[in-house]
């Protein structure tokens, strides 16, 4: 661990990355653009796991555990996700979250 990457240097990349992720979240128009930006926040999240688990305990496989279960709900909410959008643009013609404001049409 002596030509390791130090622990801050790590919490600031995943701290960086969730920022951009909220951001992309919070200010897209597009809802493809927000499932992008919920995929970057996992992924910083992610990213924190594996690094305190790499820094505070090697020996067990918790971080790594972790890791594996939130880039399965990922992975199912990407689905999820994409069914929504393409249900959404089939009745509405448009990915535009600013258009669709009504549940029922």
């Amino acid at each position: 661990m002596l030509n390791a990457v130090p622990l801050p240097a790590v919490l600031t990349l995943a701290a960086a990355l969730f920022c951009i992720g909220l951001f992309g979240a919070l200010s897209r128009r597009n809802l493809i653009g927000v499932l992008m930006g919920v995929e970057l926040m996992l992924n910083a999240v992610n990213i924190n796991l594996i690094a305190f688990w790499r820094y505070f305990e090697p020996r067990y496989i918790t971080g790594q555990t972790f890791a594996i279960f939130i880039i399965a709900v990922a992975a199912a909410e990407a689905a999820v996700g994409l069914a929504m959008v393409i249900a959404v643009y089939r009745h509405y013609v448009s990915v535009n979250a600013d258009e669709v404001d009504r549940l029922r049409g």
